[in-house]
């Protein structure tokens, strides 16, 4: 055994074990900086109590990722956190992406291409409707009716910032009235499934049936694994997939589902803001909006055939990339402000993660929040919290209102926005506080924002666009941060999507932080961009080539106690043998490249041959070098379960050889008995604790 030393999971005997179970300790080849090669003995028996870790160290990379069944259509669903919708292609038509029926209602003033992401349960709390439809019946609803009504709007949010994030997690509805998380998924999910499937039967004539569909959800690119574990848990429960067939569900990162749409872009389906000359009808000199202006008008000119024919090779603008190009792909949604930098690969077009993807909950939901704060300064907090609770059909109203003004924000406007207050607004805060609106108004101080007799609150430009200030000031930060990576060098185009990214402020923002470094291109029908992209990624889930870790993952060992290297606190003695404790071995690190179909390869021994069930702690951190599972920022963070049931074996030492997956978006596991060659169950779980 020399240049070796042993490794084995602790047990539960230690206080920062991270096994559950127990077996025998195993070896892990050393690289020179290891401790000094010497025989060491083989383990006794007796450390039998504890969990096996062979650990081969090895990265194979298996470049025949299994693509799974054939399919005949592919559905991608976007939901977003302010707004949702689905697009699909046929397999045999990849060229043709169809995105989904015009959705009844709407706003003044806000494109319907998709559908509010609001959903509504009776006061049984059974599911009612989605969208639109659950919107308008809910504002239909007289007051004492409404508020038994569960109504959840801009519940996505929730999966970004629960930090313990479960099966069990609940949303609040607007009447105050707690509901499980999983269920709202769940229930969004199945209302995309039946609304996708009677479209693809009315379109095929025939009954169609889910079994020839690869769905695809997309996600933020930021999400931790729960998050995404969450939505394929609510895939499931909806009847979306089931467990038995999980490669019929892809999860799609929102910004690299862009990034694939982007690589088909011909030049009179995008905005170049960098451009100098006076193509796509505007001069550099114009109004920073005008050229979106004129793209938004030339898609609702489009938009009655609802199909997109995409390029089958490299659109015009990726002709211009060679070997080696540099992109920045920046999301703005209503909930998360999602980054990645890729690099196209030649000839083929595949793309390279460079950097992990990055950002943060910067989404046009900052704006709405900065408006409720407005609201509270004028009319106190106690009043709005109230209002909210007695109202809350009254106050989606006013939320709408906003909405449609806020769309109108602009660097060169003049004149000001005027905002509907609703009928119950201005009643209920006569009974509340004794006095008028506009008695509130003129009491607050806040002088950009006045009162009109025709009962609008009416502001001026500069008073909207402060609104905005924050959120794109932590937008514009984390550009620049990115910007300073030495990965992040000779960028050539920067590409905004996501609804945010129509917002004439934001798009001056980044013109003048970027001061010509990079092109800034957006696409036409902005808002659409991830779900054709996604559609594109559910045809051909192998485009992305090379990604990279967001984190650090790996499992707590015992090594050779060796002095000097290790502290004295770690030292365990068993049997004679003197171990370190807590020794964090690596599976992967935070900012990593990862190949497609790259696999970690550890072996683990189960303690007794009867034994059913091995589940070991995973534990992550943000650092990219982590010598112990008890150092700070290091946090258990699922585990992985290897079910050995029904795969008994006769040979005296019983090697279950697992396999971990990187490389995709959602992190997988798989395991085989070596000695019979037998599958075994295996999967990392993120979602309990």
């Amino acid at each position: 055994m020399t240049s070796q030393e042993e490794k084995i999971l602790t047990d539960e005997m230690a206080n920062s074990s991270p096994a559950k179970s127990v077996g025998d300790p195993g070896i892990t080849p050393l690289s020179p900086t290891h401790i000094q090669p010497q025989p060491q003995p083989q383990p006794q028996p007796c450390l039998s109590s504890w969990l096996l870790l062979i650990t081969e160290r090895q990265n194979d990379t298996n470049d025949q990722v299994p693509s799974g069944m054939s399919f005949m259509v592919v559905v991608a669903i976007d939901f977003g956190t302010t707004s949702s919708g689905y697009a699909y292609a046929f397999t045999k038509e990849p060229e043709c992406i169809h995105t989904m029926r015009r959705w009844e209602g709407g706003d003044p003033g806000v494109s319907n291409q998709k559908t509010p992401t609001t959903i509504l349960l009776t006061p049984d709390r059974k599911f009612h409707s989605f969208g639109y439809a659950a919107r308008d019946f809910y504002h239909d609803l007289d007051p004492s009716e409404s508020k038994h009504w569960l109504y959840l709007e801009k519940f996505k949010m929730k999966l970004h910032t629960t930090a313990n994030l479960s099966i069990n997690t609940d949303l609040q509805a607007a009447n105050g009235k707690r509901v499980k998380a999983l269920d709202i998924f769940a229930y969004a999910l199945a209302f995309f499934k039946e609304q996708a499937l009677k479209e693809l039967s009315d379109q095929t004539g025939c009954e169609f049936d889910n079994n020839d569909v690869r769905w695809v959800i997309t996600v933020p690119a930021i999400w931790k694994m729960p998050a995404k574990q969450f939505m394929r848990e609510a895939a499931y429960k909806s009847g979306l997939v089931s467990r038995d067939n999980p490669e019929q569900l892809i999860i799609a990162l929102e910004p690299e589902a862009a990034s694939i749409y982007c690589r088909k872009l011909r030049l009179h389906q995008m905005v170049d803001l960098s451009n100098q000359t006076n193509q796509n009808g505007c001069s550099p000199t114009d109004n920073v909006g005008t050229a979106m202006t004129q793209a938004k008008e030339h898609v609702r000119r489009n938009r009655q055939s609802r199909t997109f024919l995409v390029e089958n090779v490299v659109g015009e603008l990726w002709s211009e990339l060679e070997e080696g190009d540099r992109y920045v792909v920046v999301d703005c949604g209503g909930g998360t402000v999602d980054l990645t930098v890729h690099q196209i690969r030649l000839p083929e077009g595949h793309l390279k993660e460079l950097y992990k993807a990055s950002g943060g909950p910067y989404g046009s939901l900052g704006i709405d929040y900065e408006f409720e704060k407005l609201l509270c300064k004028i009319f106190g907090q106690d009043f709005i919290d109230q209002f909210k609770i007695k109202r809350p059909a009254a106050w989606v109203d006013l939320m709408i209102a906003f909405e449609s003004r806020k769309r109108a924000a602009a660097p060169g406007r003049t004149n000001p926005l005027n905002i509907n207050l609703p009928f119950s607004f201005i009643d209920y805060y006569k009974k509340f506080r004794g006095h008028s609106v506009e008695h509130a108004l003129r009491k607050s101080n806040v002088d950009f924002v006045k009162w009109s007799s025709q009962g609008m609150l009416r502001m001026s430009p500069d008073a909207m666009n402060s609104l905005f200030k924050p959120t794109i000031e932590h937008i514009i930060q984390h550009l620049n941060e990115l910007f300073e990576k030495p990965e992040v060098c000779n960028i050539k185009f920067l590409f905004l999507v996501g609804g945010f990214a129509e917002s004439p402020l934001l798009q001056q923002a980044v013109q003048n932080m970027l001061q010509g470094r990079s092109r800034i291109i957006i696409p036409h029908d902005v808002g659409l961009t991830i779900l054709k992209g996604a559609v594109l990624f559910g045809l051909d889930p192998s485009i992305i080539k090379v990604r990279r870790s967001p984190l650090t993952y790996g499992v707590g060992v015992l090594n050779r106690f060796v002095e000097g290297k290790h502290p004295s606190e770690k030292l365990l003695v068993k049997d004679g043998t003197r171990w370190c404790t807590d020794v964090f071995d690596t599976f992967i690190s935070a900012d990593q490249s990862v190949a497609l179909g790259e696999l970690v390869k550890r072996s683990y021994t189960p303690a007794k041959p009867s034994q059913q069930v091995i589940v070991i702690h995973v534990y992550c951190s943000e650092k990219e070098s982590v010598g112990f599972i008890s150092e700070s920022g290091v946090k258990k963070c699922g585990t992985l379960r290897l079910d050995v049931s029904g795969t008994e074996s006769t040979a005296p030492r019983r090697e279950i050889q697992t396999h971990m997956q990187f490389g995709d978006t959602e992190i997988r596991a798989m395991a085989v008995d070596v000695s019979t060659g037998r599958t075994v169950k295996a999967s990392i779980d993120f979602l309990s604790h």
